[in-house]
């Protein structure tokens, strides 16, 4: 699916957002790139996945809006919204025994009504999702037989049969393995180049962060302290500020980008004697 259609524009203003009397983010305002990667980093418990809930309309802010393309996201009917922006939430469940085709034809539900029923459009979007991500070999295969590599990318498939041009993925390689990982990063980037999709991510991994991010979006207790590209953006005093850990930013000798060198106790005495300037960083992130 290649699109030339204006790409739509996802905003908060204001945000303040919570569970029961805990408030997790308050006063916060982002806009989200059209056409980019944008990956939010930081530590456990900082707001990041209540954050994209927010973006994703999946939680109700206490103040504050989101808005798609200048309306407030709470106000488009829900089928509006399903066919402008896809979510894929944290480790999601498939109902036992369902095929991969099954939870990839989930995917066209928003452009279903009682008068259109399934048609040769979405036997087209569920093909090209699979071929996309691989999994077309895999179509008739029971969801919780996969491995988790192939888990992830049957529900991202759901996702991109849905032919939303914007999407937002919570954790998209909890669980996997490094390769896996590198797997399903690799093809959300090559989502991104081929159908100029805005992409929205939260990640655990800093350095697949700075990797795949055109976009650096770095929380702490609810907020945003610093956004940019990553070359701009992570810094030694940054992560200590948003991680609490102190590090050296060396050039990653593969993509160019930075590439956070963690310093425990055990060694902080030897990279002090060790210790190098950064180089600084100047090439662009993969996806740019």
């Amino acid at each position: 699916m290649t699109t030339t259609a204006p790409i739509p524009r996802l905003e908060a203003r204001g945000l303040r957002l919570g569970y029961d009397e805990r408030i997790v983010v308050d006063g916060l305002d982002l806009a989200i790139s059209p056409g980019r990667i944008t990956v939010i980093v930081g530590a456990n418990a900082c707001g990041k996945s209540t954050l994209l809930r927010a973006l994703g309309r999946l939680l109700a802010p206490r103040a504050g809006t989101v808005t798609l393309d200048g309306r407030a996201i709470r106000s488009l009917p829900t089928r509006q919204v399903a066919r402008q922006l896809g979510i894929l939430p944290q480790s999601p469940v498939a109902p036992e025994g369902l095929t991969v085709i099954d939870l990839v034809g989930r995917g066209r539900s928003p452009h279903q009504t009682w008068w259109r029923q399934w048609s040769r459009a979405d036997e087209e979007a569920v093909l090209d999702a699979l071929r996309a991500t691989g999994m077309l070999e895999h179509a008739d295969r029971a969801v919780d037989e996969l491995s988790g590599g192939q888990r992830q990318r049957a529900w991202i498939s759901m996702a991109v049969a849905q032919r939303t041009p914007l999407l937002l993925l919570d954790e998209p390689t909890t669980f996997l393995d490094l390769a896996h990982q590198i797997d399903v990063l690799d093809l959300i980037v090559d989502l991104n180049r081929r159908d100029r999709l805005t992409v929205v991510m939260v990640l655990h991994d800093i350095n697949q962060a700075c990797r795949y991010a055109d976009h650096i979006v770095a929380m702490k207790d609810g907020r945003i302290v610093a956004q940019g590209r990553p070359a701009d953006v992570i810094t030694a005093e940054l992560v200590a500020e948003v991680f609490g850990l102190s590090c050296q930013i060396l050039t990653d000798p593969v993509s160019r980008t930075p590439m956070v060198i963690p310093i425990g106790r055990h060694h902080r005495g030897e990279a002090d004697d060790g210790a190098q300037p950064a180089p600084r960083v100047s090439a662009a992130a993969p996806g740019q």
